[in-house]
C-alpha cells in the first residue's frame, strides 16, 4: 500500500513538471502580430457639439385678473385655441365691505345734494322769468344742478364697480370677464371654478387664470460650456433632436447667445436660443427634452484618416504606411480638424494610401 502510495505521488509530480514546462514553452513561442488595415480617403469632417434644452413658445404669456372676486365660469380649456380679446373666465366680484359702504354713502350725498341743487334752480329760474335776476346767476345755478346730477352719475357707477366689478356704461369691457391679450394655443388653466384669485397690480403678481402660447413660432432653448461659446455666433445652423419624437430630426437657426455666463453644476453656461422649424405633420408640446447638434468647425471634400491611425512622438504625428506584407514606413503627416474619430491630413499622405492601424495579436499553432 505504501508503494503505491508513493508512485501516485510521483507521478503527480511529474504531471506537474511536465504540464509547466508546457505551458512555459508555449507562453515562449512567438506570436504573429496582425495590424487592421486602414485607407485615407477624401471625405467631409464637422466638429459638433451637442447641447441639451427643451422646446418652448417664443411668446407664452399669463392672463392675470384685473380685479380680485372668485372664478364664477370658466369658457375654455387647456388644448383650446383662442384668439385675441376672446373670453376664458369670469370673475364675480366680493366687495370689500368698508369700500361698499364709502360708495354707498357716496350715492346717498350725492341724491342730497342733486335734491338742493334743484330745489336752487328751480327758485333762480323762476324769478329769471320775471327778469328778476341776471343771466349770469342764472347760468352759475344751472351749473350746479348739471354738477350735481353730474356726481351722482359717478357715484352710482363707483357703486356699481364696487359691487359687481362692472357698471352699465362699461360693460363691454367688463374686467370680471377675463380676455387673452394674444391668439395662441391655451397651455394651462391652473384654477377652478370657485377658486378665489387676486387681481394683477404694482404690488402683486395677481393669480394666473390661463398660460397662452403662440405654438406656430417656436425656440430651442438651451446652455453651451464657455468652453465652446467662442465658436459658435448667430445664423448657424443646428439640427434638433427631441427624445419624444423617435426618428424626427428638426431644423433650427441659433438666434441668440447670452452675453452673460450662469453657473451651472460649478461650470460657466452661456444660454442659447434657436428659432425652429417644425413640419405640419408634426405635432410638438411645450416643454419637450431636445438636443441640439450645433457645427463648431467644419471642412468639406479634405484627405482625412481614423484616428486610430496615428502615432505620436512629442508635439509630430505620425502613420505607418504599408509597404508589403509586414513592411511599414513611417511618415510624418501634418493634421488639422478632427470629429473624434476621422482627421484631417493636410500633408503626408495621398488619397488611397494603405496605413497600419489597431494591433491584432494572434498565437501561433
Amino acid at each position: 500500500m505504501r508503494k503505491n502510495l508513493k508512485y501516485i505521488i510521483l507521478a503527480l509530480v511529474a504531471i506537474i513538471f511536465v504540464g509547466t514546462f508546457v505551458a512555459l514553452w508555449k507562453n515562449s513561442r512567438p506570436k504573429e502580430i496582425r495590424y487592421e488595415q486602414l485607407e485615407a480617403t477624401v471625405m467631409d469632417i464637422h466638429k459638433t457639439s451637442v447641447v441639451t434644452g427643451k422646446i418652448i413658445p417664443r411668446d407664452e404669456v399669463n392672463i392675470k385678473p384685473q380685479i380680485s372676486g372668485i372664478i364664477s365660469e370658466l369658457y375654455k380649456v387647456a388644448g383650446e385655441k383662442v384668439t385675441e380679446g376672446e373670453v376664458i373666465a369670469k370673475v364675480k366680484v366680493i366687495p370689500e365691505m368698508s369700500s361698499l359702504s364709502s360708495a354707498q354713502s357716496r350715492v346717498r350725498l350725492a341724491e342730497i345734494n342733486l335734491k338742493q341743487a334743484q330745489t336752487n334752480y328751480d327758485r333762480e329760474k323762476a324769478l329769471f322769468d320775471k327778469n328778476l335776476v341776471s343771466a349770469e346767476e342764472y347760468d352759475q345755478v344751472r351749473q350746479a344742478l348739471d354738477q350735481a346730477k353730474e356726481e351722482k352719475a359717478a357715484a352710482i357707477e363707483t357703486l356699481e364697480v364696487v359691487r359687481d366689478g362692472v357698471s352699465k356704461s362699461n360693460a363691454k369691457s367688463s374686467s370680471t370677464l377675463i380676455r387673452s391679450t394674444i391668439s395662441g394655443l391655451i397651455l394651462d388653466i391652473p384654477v377652478k371654478v370657485g377658486n378665489s384669485v387676486t387681481q394683477s397690480n404694482t404690488f402683486n403678481d395677481g393669480t394666473t387664470i390661463a398660460t397662452v402660447a403662440n405654438m406656430g413660432d417656436l425656440i430651442f432653448d438651451g446652455f453651451i460650456d464657455e468652453t465652446e461659446v467662442g465658436r459658435v455666433k448667430e445664423g448657424v445652423p443646428m439640427k434638433i433632436t427631441v427624445g419624444a419624437l423617435k426618428d424626427i430630426q428638426l431644423d433650427a437657426v441659433m438666434e441668440f447667445i447670452s452675453p452673460k455666463a450662469q453657473e451651472k453644476n460649478g461650470t460657466n453656461e452661456f444660454e442659447i436660443k434657436a428659432a425652429l422649424t417644425v413640419p405640419d405633420s408634426v405635432t410638438v408640446r411645450s416643454g419637450y427634452s431636445a438636443n441640439a447638434e450645433i457645427l463648431l468647425e467644419g471642412v468639406e471634400g479634405v484627405l482625412s484618416v481614423p484616428e486610430s491611425a496615428l502615432t505620436f512622438s512629442g508635439d509630430s504625428s505620425f502613420v505607418y504606411l504599408v509597404k508589403g506584407e509586414k513592411k511599414y514606413d513611417k511618415i510624418p503627416v501634418t493634421t488639422g480638424l478632427s470629429d473624434g474619430i476621422n482627421i484631417e491630413i493636410r500633408d503626408g499622405l495621398s488619397e488611397g494610401d494603405t496605413l497600419r492601424g489597431t494591433l491584432i495579436f494572434s498565437t501561433k499553432k
